[in-house]
């Protein structure tokens, strides 16, 4: 028999992971490349038994619960460096109807907010580590940022 305590809660850590995985897709992205029921059912399986080898539960809770109270909106006016706040349409977690990043952005002196539009390239959240998508934008910034230097 196992002492509570000392084994990962195997169903918890598996909804957590479905959980993430849903809120870091994106719906166009995922019927795209998964059309057919066996497939997306196939992708899931291959993802949950990834990440269920690799999850620490103790470090799940750790670092979403970092991100959970996270706001910085307090110390945004001190941001005094060109910045570029650029978030897609297709965002679950940072989603832009709720119009948070279109008002905080105006409390950074030199700072643009940027929304892209739902394609057929974007990925949800996780759009951020598609640099093709969003790498135009950063060329724009950096420019700005040695013309005032």
């Amino acid at each position: 028999m196992t002492q509570p305590g000392t084994t990962a809660p195997q169903q918890g850590l598996r909804t957590a992971n479905e959980m993430l995985l849903i809120m870091g897709s994106a719906p166009l992205q995922m019927q795209k490349n998964y059309p057919t029921r066996e497939a997306a059912e196939k992708y899931v399986d291959d993802y949950l038994a990834r990440t269920m080898a690799a999850t620490d539960a103790n470090n799940l809770i750790y670092y979403v619960d970092a991100s959970r109270n996270y706001d910085p909106s307090k110390n945004l006016a001190k941001i005094t460096v060109a910045v570029m706040w650029i978030n897609s349409a297709d965002d679950f977690i940072n989603p832009p109807e709720l119009g948070l990043a279109q008002q905080q952005v105006k409390l950074m002196p030199r700072a643009k907010f940027v929304l892209l539009p739902i394609t057929d390239a974007t990925r949800g959240h996780g759009t951020h580590t598609v640099a093709s998508i969003w790498k135009d934008y950063l060329v724009q910034l950096l420019k700005e940022s040695q013309s005032t230097h």
